[in-house]
């Protein structure tokens, strides 16, 4: 059983850099590959139909149930590791402004669809999760990523899709909390 709380960011944690993992990413097409969806079938991102997406990758959402890999303090020294949930739970405050703004909103991890499928529910998000649980999405882009107990696990980023394509990307993403208004910001100045 967990002692600390999924749903605030504990004060200190430790500031991601950006060590230009990243900054590939901007214009790149993406991969031709069917991601799983909580929300049943799989979605494809390079979709030309999908005018305008927000995807916010991030290492695990935690379970109340269950302690974070590595021990939270492991896990809280990890820079950007701590917030998935804070994270979360701010795209399903701001979904509403995002739908207004023409936005479709995915978060996308490594976990697999049940492990997603539990946080879906429990945070009663309104859009859905994708995973990568295999990484060939994640190789494919080359995005950033770190190992915890033999897991591998994506490093916080977000970025924006037009019809297929990377418009922007944010990395590193801190304090996660704060992602969704700062994608709404970006969108309001540049896309809407």
């Amino acid at each position: 059983m967990r002692t600390d709380n999924l749903y605030q960011l504990p004060a200190n944690l430790p500031v991601p850099v950006d060590d230009g993992a990243a900054r590939h990413l901007i214009g790149l097409t993406l991969p031709s590959i069917a991601l799983p969806s909580t929300g049943g079938g799989s979605v494809r991102l390079d979709d030309g139909t999908i005018s305008l997406a927000v995807v916010y990758c991030y290492p695990r959402t935690g379970r109340p149930d269950a302690n974070s890999l590595g021990g939270t303090e492991t896990w809280n020294a990890i820079p950007g590791a701590r917030g998935c949930t804070p994270q979360s739970c701010a795209y399903r405050d701001h979904h509403q402004e995002l739908q207004r703004l023409g936005a479709k909103v995915y978060g996308l991890s490594t976990q697999t669809t049940d492990d997603q499928r539990e946080a879906v529910s429990r945070l009663q998000l309104p859009f859905a999760l994708l995973s990568d649980a295999a990484g060939e999405f994640s190789m494919g882009l080359q995005l950033p990523w770190f190992e915890v107990e033999g897991v591998r696990l994506l490093k916080r980023l977000t970025f924006i899709i037009g019809q297929g394509r990377i418009l922007h990307c944010i990395y590193p993403v801190f304090p996660p909390d704060r992602d969704a208004e700062t994608v709404i910001t970006w969108i309001r100045d540049h896309v809407a």
